[in-house]
């Protein structure tokens, strides 16, 4: 059993339902239990996968309210699960692994609890800070994203039984709604990013390097793929620096691997990160990437100076102007990486990643 808040988009989200895909496929029964309903739904579930709505969404209001609310969370969840009789009960993200825990306890089924942020980049209240030291010692395995995330775990929630599971890089890419066609270029150059129009993602840093360079590079675009609370910022952003010719943002689009494609570098502006599944699947698609060495995620995937560039300080956005510059004016240096960038596709294959999980669900 998948606990997961909702399936409205994001990285977490995504490989829920591709290890639900997976395991189905391999015989296991499984089911995906939302608290929001299906008309939220940015991912397809596979048709063998038991979709399951608790119908429990929303804000709670003041305190006690939340509290009857979490606690009517967890009896529903717990119902479930008395109901389907899982043998393991997988929680991603924080609240539904802490839920998970809670709603399991006394039960005969293992709880998996996993980290899909790294926790000091979280934005969380004190009451789920307080429960997830009290219940990842109680879960069977928790499972990290990055070696960075789990070592936090360990110093600030003793007691967790910590495994590291990357996620695996999705090849080939799938072709989903809404597909949005690249425009042509014309001999014009792109650099691409992909993510929420969210404040973490810094794309509002990636706007003000690409204004510093833009002179220097009349041939090159900018183009933000993603949707998020931001666009207004970000559009007011790109007007204000007179680049609405050369800075494009798109939307979400289901075919992000025909962008990827048809473009000539990546860049992840990130302030903070998991384990960017765009810088995956950008690099397996044969993109030099450049991204910001936030404190964790980019460099457990790109080895600087071999198949991408780590920028530093983070944040810095003369740093990252600099080494954007450095690529986009060096077209044989562009390529030296990209032809390295695609070992993403053995390090981060669904086979190694599959084993991974292998190994968790049969430790006891």
């Amino acid at each position: 059993m998948i606990v997961i808040h909702s399936l409205s988009g994001g990285g977490a989200e995504r490989v829920a339902v591709d290890l639900a895909a997976y395991w189905v496929e391999r015989g296991f029964r499984v089911s995906l239990v939302t608290q929001a309903d299906a008309q939220s739904d940015v991912y397809e579930v596979d048709a063998r996968v038991k979709r399951i709505v608790m119908g429990t969404a929303g804000e709670s209001g003041g305190a006690l309210a939340g509290a009857l609310a979490n606690l009517q969370r967890v009896w529903r969840l717990r119902r479930l699960i008395r109901r389907e009789k899982p043998s393991l009960v997988l929680g991603m993200m924080t609240t539904s692994s802490v839920l998970a825990v809670m709603a399991a306890r006394g039960l005969p089924c293992r709880v998996i609890a996993t980290e899909h942020t790294h926790p000091p980049a979280q934005t969380m209240a004190p009451m789920w800070q307080r429960l997830r030291r009290w219940a990842y010692p109680k879960a069977a395995r928790v499972v990290a994203l990055t070696s960075g995330t789990a070592a936090w775990i360990e110093q600030h929630v003793p007691g967790s039984r910590l495994t590291v599971i990357p996620n695996a890089v999705r090849w080939p890419m799938p072709v989903e709604e809404p597909v949005v066609e690249p425009p042509a270029r014309y001999g014009r150059r792109r650099l691409l990013a992909v993510g929420r129009l969210h404040e973490s993602k810094g794309f509002d840093l990636l706007i003000e390097a690409f204004a510093q360079l833009a002179g220097y590079f009349p041939n090159w675009d900018l183009v933000i793929l993603g949707e998020g609370d931001c666009r207004e910022p970000l559009q007011a952003q790109i007007e204000g620096a007179g680049l609405e010719q050369r800075i494009s943002m798109p939307g979400r689009v289901g075919n992000v691997g025909q962008w990827y494609v048809e473009s000539d570098l990546y860049v992840l502006s990130s302030r903070v990160e998991g384990l960017s599944n765009t810088l995956l699947e950008s690099m397996a698609s044969g993109l030099a990437p450049v991204a910001f060495d936030c404190e964790t995620g980019p460099r457990e995937i790109v080895r600087h100076g071999i198949d991408g560039v780590l920028v530093n300080p983070p944040e810095d956005v003369e740093a990252l102007a600099a080494h954007l510059s450095d690529m986009m004016s060096n077209e044989e240096k562009r390529r030296s990486c990209a032809r390295r960038a695609v070992d993403v596709l053995d390090r981060f294959s669904t086979a190694r990643v599959m084993a991974l999980w292998e190994e968790v669900f049969r430790a006891r």
